[in-house]
């Protein structure tokens, strides 16, 4: 049994906060420049370039990339041979507490859905945990910005709506959506499990790289099928039209009740951070 303190987690989330707001994953800004390469919209190349300039200028000034520094949305691998010493979900808070008051960042959670009084310290995290074989702590922090986030659905489809009924559904999300999650976007979409589950697959589906499509063909084929059914819709980058809605669809699936086909919506803007590190 590896023991891992309750601070070191502390330490590592504060930093990855910090370092994902500022700084876009370098496979995100790879596709970002790729679509500015093969954009024929002249208004679309154009707010491309102010994209591209806005996380050179993040990057080189340690500044975040965009104003809405997000709700601090924590993915822990936690390793059946690891025993945290001390509380893990309030050293994760204590890392998020730190890393936006240290990072200046913009805290803009509220301690209520309905009296919206801010808690004034972007706590608490939303934490997501999975159980895995090893000695080792995996965190990423995804910072999550509301107004992709809004734009997001889920809907339990029929088993009889089969496949087209899963296009359909993800395509009349992207096209209600619009300009309002600030294209171009990356589509997160969970398929299977149940009402819940489906949209954290959705969620989880949104911190895989963008250079690494589903390991099932027949998923990945999708994935590709369903961008460029998106890109077709004309939306174009913050709205204003061009051939680059999005910048990629990720896909995560998993069993479901025979009766049931859910299927989910998580919608990132074009600042799609994550950062990761294993303890």
């Amino acid at each position: 049994m590896r023991i891992i303190e309750a601070a070191k987690v502390t330490e590592v989330v504060r930093r990855l906060c910090i370092d994902a707001n500022c700084h876009l994953p370098g496979d995100v800004k790879a596709r970002i420049e790729g679509c500015r390469a093969c954009e024929t919209f002249p208004v679309a190349q154009g707010v491309l370039d102010q994209i591209i300039e806005n996380y050179g200028i993040a990057d080189a000034n340690d500044v975040p990339i965009c104003q809405d520094t997000g709700l601090a949305c924590v993915f822990v691998e936690i390793g059946q041979d690891v025993h945290v010493e001390g509380n893990l979900a309030e050293a994760i808070d204590e890392g998020v507490r730190q890393g936006y008051a240290d990072g200046y960042l913009r805290k803009s959670v509220v301690r209520d859905p309905i009296d919206r009084v801010n808690t004034g310290d972007n706590t608490p995290a939303m934490i997501y945990y999975d159980i895995v074989p090893g000695d080792k702590l995996k965190i990423t922090v995804a910072p999550k910005g509301a107004g992709s986030e809004n734009m997001s659905r889920i809907k339990m489809l029929k088993p009889s709506d089969g496949l087209q009924g899963v296009k359909d559904f993800v395509l009349q999300c992207v096209e209600e959506a619009g300009p309002n999650p600030c294209p171009p976007i990356v589509v997160g979409v969970g398929v299977g499990g149940t009402f819940d589950k489906a949209a954290y697959l959705a969620k989880k589906a949104l911190v895989r790289p963008l250079d690494a499509p589903n390991p099932d063909p027949f998923w990945a084929a999708l994935e590709d099928e369903l961008l460029e059914k998106i890109n077709a819709l004309g939306i174009g980058p913050q709205g204003m039209g061009g051939r680059t809605t999005a910048l990629a669809v990720r896909i995560e699936k998993m069993p479901a009740h025979i009766a049931s086909l859910p299927v989910a919506v998580n919608i990132n803007c074009h600042v799609t951070r994550h950062e990761t590190e294993v303890i």
